[in-house]
């Protein structure tokens, strides 16, 4: 899929890994960016569409896709996380909570647009997944599951969607330079970085984009000895 003259929606567009995805596509030549945001006062870059969108709530979803219906491209950004291991006491409803954004939320979209996207000649969903959707440590245990269960959804949309042309794109990567990771102490890669190799990647026709080195190691290392999704030593 081509980005330029293309019409784009993004969901949590207004900061981060969302924002920058804005900002490129208009570099790219994309003919409209609807991004997509709880409060729509909250999207400031010139240029774009402001769209009032809680993923988490039915009603905006289907009022943005009537609203969007001209869409050609959906990326799925908006995404929630939080420390917590999974015998922690809170761990049962921090889970619901993560899935409803980062799961239950990419489902409903994807269902929302779909039609749309095949009214409009198919066109393409990209998924922001993330390494984690093959490896859990604990530290972000519930959140890892979520983008486990993503990547699951994301490829069965691929199959899905064939018939329709659509092209599907689960996008991976590591630890980004957003508000997501201010705690964390961790090498990061650019949100532009990783938008550019997302974009890249969608307009190469790839299904899967490994936006890091990180991602590219632990994603090889799946079909090691020692798995990279099991521990290591130390």
């Amino acid at each position: 899929m081509k980005i330029k003259d293309s019409v784009v929606l993004v969901t949590g567009a207004n900061r981060g890994i969302g924002l920058a995805f804005a900002r490129e596509l208009l570099a790219r030549g994309a003919r409209k960016v609807y991004a997509g945001a709880r409060d729509p006062a909250s999207v400031t870059l010139p240029g774009v569409q402001a769209l009032k969108l809680d993923v988490n709530k039915p009603e905006e979803v289907a009022a943005a896709a009537a609203q969007a219906s001209d869409v050609t491209l959906v990326i799925n950004n908006a995404g929630i996380a939080q420390p917590g291991g999974f015998l922690a006491a809170d761990s049962e409803e921090l889970a619901r909570r993560i899935f409803e954004t980062n799961f239950f939320a990419v489902l409903r979209m994807s269902k929302a647009f779909a039609p749309v996207l095949k009214g409009n000649g198919g066109g393409a969903l990209l998924n922001v997944l993330s390494v984690a959707s093959w490896v859990n440590g604990g530290e972000l245990a519930a959140y890892s599951a979520s983008k486990s269960a993503a990547w699951s959804l994301t490829n069965a949309l691929r199959s899905e969607l064939l018939a329709q042309k659509t092209q599907v794109l689960g996008l991976h990567m590591a630890y980004v330079d957003t508000d997501l990771t201010r705690g964390f102490e961790v090498p990061k890669t650019s949100p532009e970085d990783i938008v550019k190799r997302a974009l890249d990647g969608l307009e190469a026709g790839q299904d899967e984009v490994l936006a890091d080195e990180l991602t590219k190691q632990v994603k090889q290392g799946m079909t090691a000895a020692r798995p990279s999704y099991l521990p290591q030593a130390a």
